[in-house]
């Protein structure tokens, strides 16, 4: 038998090394503020119905033929532990998530979440942003845009008032295969290959203020109904985080999944039963709280001069 050429890390232990003193850093700066860590289960009974993310399934001999997924975020278990009184929390984990391989993703990837109880997005993005100056040992200057403002200046196209054909010409110009994409479709594209990378170059950059049809689980702003109190982060025109106002309304988390699941049997995904169990937390009652997942590998890269994400962790996907 021929052994494995690739049997080898892909990040040096140079780097692996540099990776773990980030790591102890990011543990570092939530313990002096105070935030309680937590560890929730990898393997869940209930997937997130984002049609954007794929939830990888397991099964397990102790259960018989019932079906389990590898946790996507573990945003929902989280949610139940504020419910459940724990405070301000942060979590450091593993995650898994369907069709995403290359340069910047790869299968299984290192989140760092957390909550606060009482933080407007604001305060958040404050924080984020203090947590990436720290893992990159440098000041950056901070910039805020709007959704809107941020489309605009890259592309001339209002996100809420251009047209749903105008937006689907300008993807399609962009490269977008699609065959008659729905309005978000076209957004995430737009987004994603024409504005996200000439975002947070020499700089940190936060878009703010999401389509309330992108909100997932933030809230909406009440002073423009039309806009999410949902935000992302970029740097080098990479996108490091994702974070919300978060909803705590039972009955509009429910109607927004359901949603999700009708846009799933469009797209023939696959279908699966919602977190009944997040969906009584939020009823027994969430505190008013805001929460952000960061991308810590992608962070890593920037931190090390990484080219690809192979190079800041031990054993890629391909190679695991």
């Amino acid at each position: 038998m021929t052994a494995p050429a690739d049997w080898r890390p892909g990040a040096s232990v140079e780097r692996l090394r540099r990776r773990a003193g980030l790591l102890r850093r990011t543990r570092q700066f939530f313990e002096g503020r105070g935030l309680l860590e937590v560890d929730t289960p990898f393997v869940v009974n209930a997937p997130v119905s984002d049609v954007h993310i794929h939830s990888a399934e397991v099964r397990l001999e102790a259960t018989g033929s019932a079906v389990h997924f590898l946790h996507t975020s573990p945003e929902y278990a989280m949610k139940r532990l504020l419910a459940a009184g724990s405070g301000d929390i942060y979590q450091i984990c593993h995650v898994a998530r369907g069709h995403e391989q290359g340069r910047f993703h790869n299968s299984e990837f290192t989140l760092v979440e957390w909550y606060r109880i009482g933080f407007g997005l604001g305060a958040l993005m404050e924080e984020v942003a203090a947590l990436v100056c720290e893992l990159l040992a440098e000041e950056r200057p901070t910039e805020f845009l709007t959704y809107r403002e941020a489309l605009l200046r890259e592309t001339g196209l209002d996100a809420f008032a251009t047209s749903t054909g105008e937006l689907a010409a300008c993807a399609a110009a962009g490269g977008l295969a699609a065959t008659d994409p729905g309005r978000d479709e076209c957004l995430d594209f737009i987004m994603g290959t024409l504005v996200g990378p000439k975002l947070g170059h020499g700089r940190l950059t936060f878009v703010h203020g999401y389509p309330a049809s992108q909100a997932a689980l933030a809230r909406l702003d009440p002073a423009d109904p039309r806009a999410a109190q949902r935000f992302e982060l970029y740097a080098q025109g990479l996108e490091l985080a994702n974070g919300f106002h978060e909803l705590g309304e039972a009955h509009e988390q429910r109607a927004r999944f359901e949603a999700d699941q009708a846009e799933r049997r469009r797209r023939a995904l696959p279908v699966h039963p919602l977190d009944e169990r997040l969906l009584a937390a939020l009823g027994h009652g969430l505190p008013d709280c805001s929460g952000v997942a960061l991308g810590f590998d992608r962070v890593a890269m920037l931190a090390l001069g990484a080219r690809h994400i192979e190079e800041v962790l031990p054993f890629a996907t391909p190679r695991a």
